[in-house]
């Protein structure tokens, strides 16, 4: 942040000759009103385009520019430097070829320059060029410019990458940016537009095996099914063997059809659409790939993970990872280890925080088709997207499968779920009691219960303090706990419901994306939350087991109410008011919710 990045590449563009005059004229006047260089114009401004940005004076949103030299052209992606918005750095990273990373020369390396290059690494950046910007400001001093450079290769060392090359420059007049400076004369290598015209880039993506991502199915009418989508890498065909990568089916390549007809052969970059010999069940999501070069196969593997969510990653919480083009359920189950950007240390960890990177297993709801991102980015990117909010929260880059046992396989029941709903005459579901400690949930529990029993109900009840006596004995009371906790038990209510039973769960359930994995647990109409209201104060009040004094006191931490939070149900079926509403009268008004959903006979 503050290190000069917009200003270099604005110097990049303007020394370039690719600022028209008539934006230099508006560069002018931009520059008398926001600018920061006195009488000079302001070349940052001619890449902080938001009025947020002008206003704070730092970059926010990822700029992109256009620019060529007679020996190449260049993309920059402008990203912003704030700890912040890390997310948008990942974000113009994750295409680049070459990352240049600044620095001030008057602070050196920050732990956030240290973070910007570790997460160039993990995206498969193999060239970085680092910037000693400001130089003017320390004398135009080699003894620091030496410094610090020693003291990134120290640090970059140990990241991989296949060239780190400095140099030194004053962005905001121009030294050794395209033209050399007479004011370093003890630096005699290449300015930064040398470098960058000669760095060797390798664009071989056509050369790679073939992937397809399919994006949509063009079915116009009953003669013509086509499956359009962007070549992602390799070369396709007419007449080459395919095969759609999750469920092994196999054709040829028929056509490829675009909008200026068809073509004997395509190539990565090219947007076609594929015509089968065979008729094949493909939907938007699958990969078509080379049978001679397939990618792995898998539900479960490990990954790095760029966390960019306001709220933790909680390992055993489901979100949505979109993978190429297709979308599926997805959680992490397990959290190996959290990386340390300024020492690269690895230390356990229990949640991931904004801007955390840490190493993960990951479970997805059904296999996906993906190659290592070390071999392919973009087959081995993926995103994680927060299932309430829809917000981009996460970015990963897979590493490797995890193998399971392939003899772990479904057993068929020959008693089915049908069978026990008619033997014990009613339906089966989950009647799931959320709210807070003291709201009076397992009380009406009990009582719906005990009336169902009479009626011949078969029922079986879940609560929250008796199973940490036995299944979740080894749960506590942090967050990533009480996912846990949720998770199993919706688990174990599922198989109640699969028997036939209607199972009564009697849980705090603090967060709305465990109940609602739960919910999505059973078909729908099978699952009945009941949001047994009361007031924090009403609950303090009553505080029939002596938490609420304890919480206060500092002697139980992480208590729902206290310093943890509880999300209240938005669309519960059914909304219990214990202050206005006695315990049997809301114990009735929940059994004739149950009578009309067939589970009380």
């Amino acid at each position: 942040m503050d290190d000069g990045k917009s200003t270099l590449i604005g110097r990049l563009l303007h020394d370039c000759r690719h600022v028209p005059d008539d934006q230099l004229a508006q560069l002018s006047r931009d520059s008398r009103r926001h600018g920061t260089t006195g009488d000079d114009l302001d070349l940052a401004l001619l890449l902080d385009g938001l009025e947020a940005e002008r206003e704070q004076g730092i970059t926010i949103d990822v700029a992109y520019r256009f620019f060529a030299t007679p020996r190449r052209a260049f993309i920059v992606a402008d990203t912003p430097g704030h700890e912040q918005y890390t997310r948008n750095m990942a974000t113009g990273a994750s295409t680049a070829d070459a990352a240049v990373l600044l620095v001030d020369a008057r602070k050196g390396l920050l732990t956030q320059t240290r973070r910007h290059a570790y997460v160039c690494s993990l995206l498969r950046i193999r060239h970085v060029v680092l910037v000693v910007n400001k130089i003017d400001l320390v004398e135009w001093s080699a003894a620091r410019f030496d410094a610090i450079v020693a003291d990134f290769l120290g640090f970059a060392g140990k990241l991989g990458f296949e060239s780190v090359q400095a140099v030194p420059v004053c962005a905001r007049h121009g030294d050794n940016v395209a033209a050399r400076s007479r004011r370093t004369p003890w630096y005699r290598g290449p300015t930064l537009l040398e470098l960058l015209e000669t760095l060797e880039v390798e664009h071989a993506l056509s050369a790679r095996p073939f992937r397809f991502p399919v994006q949509y199915v063009n079915r116009p009418d009953a003669s013509f099914r086509g499956y359009a989508g962007t070549v992602a890498t390799g070369r396709i065909r007419r007449g080459d063997p395919v095969i759609v990568a999750v469920s092994g089916r196999a054709s040829t390549v028929a056509r490829i059809v675009t909008a200026d007809g068809d073509l004997d052969e395509a190539a990565a970059g090219d947007a076609i659409t594929l015509v089968l010999a065979d008729e094949l069940d493909v939907a938007r999501g699958d990969l078509l790939v080379s049978p001679r070069h397939r990618p792995e196969v898998a539900d479960q593997f490990a990954a790095h993970v760029i966390w960019m969510g306001g709220e933790p990653l909680l390992p055993g919480r489901s979100y949505w990872m979109r993978i190429g083009t297709r979308s599926v359920p997805a959680s992490v189950t397990t959290l190996k280890y959290q990386v340390d950007v300024d020492t690269l240390q690895y230390s356990p960890a229990r949640s991931l925080a904004l801007n955390g990177v840490a190493f993960c297993n990951l479970a997805t709801g059904a296999p996906v088709a993906f190659d290592a991102y070390a071999d392919d980015r973009a087959t081995g990117a993926f995103v994680l997207i927060d299932r309430y909010t829809n917000a981009t929260v996460g970015a990963g880059m897979i590493a490797f499968a995890l193998r399971r046992a392939t003899n772990v396989h479904r057993q068929e029941h020959a008693v089915t779920r049908v069978a026990r709903a008619r033997l014990n005459g009613h339906g089966s579901g989950i009647v799931w009691f959320t709210g807070l400690s003291g709201s009076g949930k397992s009380t009406i529990a009990n009582l719906v219960e005990q009336k169902l029993h009479a009626r011949g109900v078969r029922t079986y009840l879940l609560d929250g303090d008796n199973v940490r006596h036995g299944l979740n004995r080894d749960l506590g009371f942090t967050d990533p706990d009480r996912v846990e906790n949720v998770r199993r038990v919706g688990e174990v209510a599922k198989l109640f419901v699969d028997a036939g039973v209607v199972v009564l769960c009697s849980f705090i359930s603090p967060f709305r994306a465990e109940r609602r994995l739960v919910r999505e647990l059973v078909p729908e109409g099978d699952f009945v939350e009941v949001f047994v209201d009361a007031p924090l104060e009403e609950c303090i009040r009553r505080d029939p087991k002596g938490l609420y004094a304890r919480a206060k006191a500092g002697a139980i931490p992480n208590f729902t109410g206290i310093d943890s939070p509880y999300e209240v149900p938005e669309r519960p079926e059914i909304r219990i008011d214990t202050t206005a509403t006695g315990e049997a009268e809301a114990a009735d008004a929940v059994l004739r919710l149950l009578e009309a959903r067939g589970f009380a006979g």
